[in-house]
C-alpha cells in the first residue's frame, strides 16, 4: 500500500516552527523567478524533501507549476487572468526587441562554449564565471557571422549597446550575477567578472537557434 504524501497544511500543523518554515519558502518562491540552492541551503532542501506537498498547493490554489532540480526552483503561470494587465506591463522575463533575443541565444552558445572549454557541469562545487569582455568578442563575432550582408551594421559599438540593454534583465531575472571587484579596485566593463547561475541550465541554444536561423534568412522577425 502506498503511502500518501503530506499536505502542506499537515505540515504545518507539526509544529510552529514548521508552520514559519513553509511560509517562508512560499514568500521566498513568490519573491524572485527563481529560488536557487545556494540561496538559502536549508530551506531549499525543506522544499526538495516536500516537493510534492508544494506542488500540489500551487497546483490546486493556483494552477502554476512547481518546476525544481537540485539546484534551482522556480514556479511556472501559464495563465494570466487580469486582462487589464497588458502583455508589457506583466512583471515576468519576456524578450520583445529582435537583436535582444538573438543576443540572449548567443548568450546561451556562449555559455555552452564556456562549459566545454572549461570542463564545467552542474556537480561543480564552483558556478561557472566569464570576462565581460569575453562574452562581448563572442557576441560581436556572432553577430556579423549571422548577418553577413549587413556586417557594417553590427560593429563593436552597436554589439556593445544590445548587450548593455540585455544585461539588466540578465541580472534582474537571476539568469547571471556581477561579482563584486575587490575593494579598491578599479575594472573596466570588459574586465567584470559575471557568474552564470543555475537558470541558464533550463533554457538550450539549440532551441532558440530556428527563430534566429529564419530571422537571418529572410530578414524578417520570426
Amino acid at each position: 500500500m502506498s503511502v500518501q504524501p503530506l499536505r502542506l497544511e499537515e505540515i504545518m500543523a507539526e509544529s510552529d516552527s514548521q508552520e514559519a518554515l513553509v511560509r517562508s519558502i512560499l514568500n521566498i518562491l513568490l519573491e524572485s523567478p527563481y529560488f536557487y540552492k545556494k540561496d538559502d541551503p536549508s530551506r531549499f532542501l525543506a522544499l526538495q524533501r516536500n516537493k510534492r506537498a508544494f506542488a500540489a498547493f500551487f497546483e490546486k490554489f493556483y494552477g502554476w507549476e512547481l518546476l525544481m532540480d537540485a539546484h534551482c526552483a522556480r514556479l511556472y503561470k501559464p495563465k494570466w487572468y487580469n486582462e487589464r494587465i497588458t502583455a508589457a506591463n506583466r512583471d515576468m522575463f519576456n524578450l520583445t526587441r529582435r537583436d535582444d533575443c538573438i543576443a540572449f541565444a548567443l548568450l546561451l552558445e556562449f555559455f555552452e562554449q564556456e562549459l566545454q572549454n572549461q570542463a564545467a557541469s552542474t556537480d561543480d562545487a564552483e558556478p561557472l564565471r566569464f570576462r565581460y569582455g569575453t562574452l562581448l568578442e563572442f557576441e560581436a563575432r556572432r553577430f556579423r557571422e549571422l548577418f553577413r550582408d549587413r556586417m557594417e551594421k553590427y560593429n563593436d559599438e552597436t554589439v556593445r549597446r544590445i548587450l548593455r540593454e540585455l544585461m539588466p534583465s540578465m541580472l534582474r531575472y537571476r539568469f547571471l550575477e556581477r561579482v563584486p571587484p575587490p575593494p579598491a579596485e578599479n575594472v573596466r566593463d570588459e574586465d567584470t567578472i559575471f557568474e552564470c547561475l543555475p537558470a541558464l541550465w533550463h533554457y538550450q541554444s539549440t532551441q532558440l537557434a530556428v527563430p534566429v536561423k529564419e530571422e537571418t534568412n529572410d530578414g524578417t522577425p520570426a
